[in-house]
């Protein structure tokens, strides 16, 4: 993101709304997929989050640091998981897939709220002379970004993602693939970071999704 950022080739003031607006956007998607996941594990049974004080809307109870500067310097990123014991569960399995689900639904929900904004009011407010609407803009155009690649990142089956998480409430706990997992999904991570398929894949859904959500709003 910051590499987007600078491409822009902005300066002094027009600088300054554009990182406002990308620090306001990422707090907010960063915030609500946590207490998503909080609230709907709360609602299944399980307070430990609540207990932890993760139903907070103080974003440093969610911001993981090293996460952070991949959002900031790679464009992808991570917070720090809510902590959640499955076995407080009503229905474990069912627990299990709504609370993985619950972050990324809510990105893709803001995602969505967010491509209307810029669908309609983008090039309005970031060419105005207005600072505060230009924030506007900004804060609008990352908040479609960084939504969305929360949304896709969090839906790769790797462990400790949602997507892993979602696809584990399908199988036994000692499914090869998730024993796999869970000793070598960071690693695996880490290293598709590094491929260009990675980017190829995630420019593709980006793109898809951007079609398609743009196509909605389009009828209107």
């Amino acid at each position: 993101m910051l590499y987007f950022i600078i491409t822009l080739g902005l300066s002094g003031w027009d600088l300054l709304t554009a990182v406002l607006g990308y620090i306001f956007a990422l707090c907010l998607g960063i915030i609500l997929h946590e207490l998503a996941h909080g609230f709907v594990a709360l609602k299944c049974g399980d307070d430990t989050a609540k207990m932890m004080g993760r139903l907070s809307l103080n974003p440093i109870k969610h911001f993981d640091a090293f996460g952070i500067l991949c959002f900031v310097f790679i464009g992808f990123g991570w917070s720090k998981p809510v902590p959640v014991n499955e076995m407080k569960y009503r229905n474990f399995k069912r627990g299990q897939r709504l609370v993985s689900m619950a972050g990324i639904v809510v990105n893709l929900i803001l995602a969505f709220i967010f491509s209307g904004l810029y669908f309609f009011f983008y090039r309005n407010l970031i060419f105005a002379t207005n600072l505060f609407l230009n924030f506007l803009g900004y804060f609008i155009l990352f908040g479609f970004m960084i939504n969305i690649s929360l949304a896709i990142f969090n839906l790769l089956p790797l462990y400790p993602l949602d997507g892993f998480n979602f696809l584990r409430s399908f199988m036994r706990p000692n499914n090869k693939f998730v024993l796999f997992m869970e000793k070598y999904g960071n690693l695996i991570l880490i290293l598709l970071f590094f491929t260009s398929a990675f980017d190829y894949g995630y420019s593709f859904f980006v793109g898809l999704v951007e079609k398609i959500f743009f196509a909605f709003w389009g009828l209107f």
